[in-house]
């Protein structure tokens, strides 16, 4: 739950306010230093090829160990857990303790959250740090892995690794079955119903595939993760029903089947709720392309079953 707890923290502060990456993706090659990238957070210098990487990213993790920087990162998050043997610490990516992160001697820091003003703590001890917002769409994904492929002098490999998503996840689309009228779903961050609407990253996953989001007509506040209620849920009668929180409150296709009132869905009575990876779906790195898979064999699942 305090992972899940983070999550939405961080989703809501920067539904308002996050920035899409300032660099542009470049041409693969080899980087040389000293390198300057401009980034959310300004000018950033980095002297020499970094050998000593401090990620309090999950997502930044995920793409560094992709692009072939995993034997340069010394140290993650403690909610960084993949690829298996990333070298895990206690340090926190959403409540960070700078001389901790300091101690590993860093040449290089990732991270996502800027709430407690990490970057200007690192920048008065001349540690390069590096923002990257959560991604608002898939190119603010690409453009952050191609930073970090310029930033470790692993271009190539980044620019591979981008090629590969977006291939994949163009073949995905392709080949969905295009479904009229468009099947609705509900999306499931935790068992107190948040969810998130088609304007967030997760939405415009789902959207590329077609479905009907029916948290957008709730969030009334526009923050793209509004919580809904089980009576909403109920009356809006989703054709899909995806579980984001099977990890994090261990719900699943069985659980939900015994909430008052949500047999009458019909997501739950033709066997259409999903469960999902809680960090593959919290988290726009390479795995982007496992979700997006999940989804489009639920909805063909949907019309092989109409």
């Amino acid at each position: 739950m305090r992972r899940l707890l983070g999550f939405l923290v961080c989703c809501l502060l920067f539904a308002a306010c996050g920035k899409t990456s300032l660099v542009e993706p470049t041409a693969a090659g080899t980087s040389t230093f000293p390198l300057t990238v401009t980034v959310e957070n300004g000018s950033i210098t980095i002297p020499k090829k970094p050998v000593r990487i401090v990620s309090l990213s999950p997502t930044a993790t995920e793409m560094l160990f992709a692009i072939g920087a995993g034997p340069q990162v010394v140290a993650v998050d403690d909610q960084s857990n993949y690829p298996p043997g990333v070298p895990r610490t206690k340090l926190s990516g959403f409540e960070p303790n700078v001389e901790a992160i300091a101690a590993y001697k860093p040449d290089l820091v990732v991270f996502a959250d800027d709430s407690h003003k990490l970057g200007d703590s690192l920048k008065a001890l001349a540690i390069p740090a590096i923002l990257q917002s959560p991604a608002k769409q898939l190119n603010d994904a690409y453009a952050q892995t191609d930073v970090l492929g310029r930033v470790t002098d692993n271009r190539a490999d980044a620019a591979r690794v981008v090629d590969q998503m977006r291939r994949d996840i163009a073949s995905l689309v392709a080949h969905a079955p295009k479904l009229s009228p468009a099947p609705t779903y509900y999306h499931e961050l935790s068992n107190e119903y948040y969810s998130a609407t088609s304007s967030t990253f997760i939405g415009k996953v789902y959207a590329l595939l077609g479905l009907k989001n029916i948290a957008d007509a709730a969030d009334k506040a526009g923050t793209g993760y509004p919580q809904l209620s089980p009576e909403y849920i109920i009356e809006s009668n989703p054709s899909l029903i995806f579980l984001a929180d099977t990890k994090c409150c261990s719900q699943t296709a069985e659980t939900v089947a015994k909430r008052p009132g949500w047999d009458k869905i019909d997501a739950v009575t033709s066997g259409h709720v999903i469960a999902l990876d809680d960090d593959v779906v919290s988290r726009w790195g390479p795995r982007i392309v496992d979700f997006l898979r999940t989804v489009e064999r639920a909805v063909k699942a949907l019309k092989q079953a109409a």
